[in-house]
């Protein structure tokens, strides 16, 4: 790759999301007093019945290779299981792990798809993650994410270098930072935060739950 050669539209977004912000500090300084988790609302990307028994939140990071193995291993199977039949309403928030400018940005892509693709978009940015991560490049990566997004690439792109989308993707790192996310993946089921990520332990938790 020639360093030389200007950015491309793709690289200019993510210097726009991440000029002048400490991402890792603003990390750090949300890790304050626990005070529960958030609850949902509409600003929130949510699938599933509204009236599932059981909600479960999963905070995970578009960076994280242990997010991205689940998805991969499990989404499919606790969404058949889980989703599709009613029992649970699924919720992902964003936080990010290094690298934070790759996941700051993908985390707005993702925001500025179209609401009923958002799920798609972060599939094919979790399907996708390792490429990026090893073999590159990276604007790759968000392309092939804006292609599923319903949205034309400009419109995106505009939408994820838009300061409110930073400012929301914020509010959802300090919320789950004052709720005791300190890894990704971290899952929460009726409001109470597992110690493991493994589906089976997700699904008892279900379980108890009532769903």
């Amino acid at each position: 790759m020639n360093r030389h050669a200007q950015p491309t539209p793709t690289r200019r977004l993510a210097l726009a999301l991440t000029a002048g912000t400490a991402l890792s500090g603003l990390m750090a300084r949300s890790s304050a007093a626990q005070s529960g988790l958030p609850r949902v609302t509409g600003a929130d990307h949510v699938i599933g019945s509204p009236a599932a028994p059981v909600t479960v939140v999963e905070y995970g990071s578009y960076s994280c290779g242990y997010s991205a193995e689940w998805q991969m291993l499990h989404w499919y199977d606790f969404k058949e299981r889980f989703i599709d039949t009613g029992r649970v309403r699924f919720v992902f928030r964003e936080t990010l792990t290094e690298p934070t400018e790759m996941a700051m940005t993908a985390a707005a892509v993702a925001r500025c798809s179209a609401p009923e693709r958002y799920f798609d978009v972060m599939h094919s940015l979790f399907r996708w993650q390792s490429t990026a991560r090893n073999f590159g490049p990276v604007s790759e990566w968000y392309d092939r994410a804006i292609a599923v997004s319903g949205r034309d690439p400009q419109t995106v792109r505009d939408c994820a270098a838009d300061p409110a989308t930073q400012r929301a993707i914020q509010a959802s790192i300090d919320g789950g930072a004052r709720a005791g996310v300190v890894r990704t993946p971290t899952f929460f089921v009726n409001g109470r935060k597992l110690d493991d990520r493994s589906l089976d332990v997700i699904a008892a938790a279900i379980e108890a739950a009532g769903g």
